[in-house]
């Protein structure tokens, strides 16, 4: 019986889907510099841990 792989990155799209906006604004905030990503042969990637993190220090900065 062979293991199953668990995916720990998500495509713009899913990432979009995880964090509850547009695929336009996160598009935007990856041109930005502003969401956490890495480039792998012309497609964008995101970890699911680095997007959790993302949303935390977004809410830190809501009520500072």
């Amino acid at each position: 019986m062979e293991a199953q792989i668990q995916r720990t990155t998500l495509t713009m799209k899913e990432a979009s889907e995880y964090l509850g906006i547009s695929y336009w604004l996160i598009n935007q905030l990856v041109r930005r510099k502003q969401v956490p990503c890495c480039k792998v042969g012309g497609k964008y990637l995101f970890r699911v841990q680095a997007l959790d993190e993302y949303l935390r220090n977004m809410e830190q900065q809501s009520i500072n």
